[in-house]
């Protein structure tokens, strides 16, 4: 998958607790860096102190695992939003090792935006499309 211009990353560090019995990151900390960027692409967007309140939530996650992460190297979190229909949206991650660029692992995950109020889903418009790519 090739990433396009418009996207967001952040750098972290594997931590003790992110490891396993087979020291390196277990996948399931895989899945929550996959979230945590999504939400930290969302917020850097529409930053929680501008009083935005949507939900997005996962339908589903494909997740390919290239390569192990292990303590203490710093990851790169790379994303971006592919197609938008009605409350659905599809966004790439891309993790991979900081110091020499390799492709750790990369993931495709559909949301779905949620009205606050009522949980039911809601349309994604066209501007929080733009506000999105527009934060890179």
């Amino acid at each position: 998958m090739s990433v396009p211009a418009f996207r967001f990353s952040r750098l972290l560090t594997v931590q003790p607790q992110d490891i396993d019995e087979l020291d390196h990151a277990n996948n399931v900390q895989y899945v929550r860096w996959v979230q945590d960027t999504a939400a930290a692409h969302w917020h850097t967007a529409y930053p929680p102190a501008e009083g935005h309140s949507y939900i997005w939530v996962v339908r589903e996650h494909r997740i390919r695992y290239h390569y192990p992460a292990l303590l203490g190297e710093e990851l790169r979190c790379t994303t971006w939003i592919g197609e938008v229909r009605g409350a659905q949206s599809q966004r790439f991650v891309r993790i991979e090792r900081a110091e020499d660029d390799k492709l750790l692992c990369e993931a495709e995950t559909q949301w779905v935006l949620l009205d606050p109020q009522t949980k039911r889903p809601v349309r994604v418009t066209p501007e929080m499309v733009e506000r999105l790519w527009g934060e890179v």
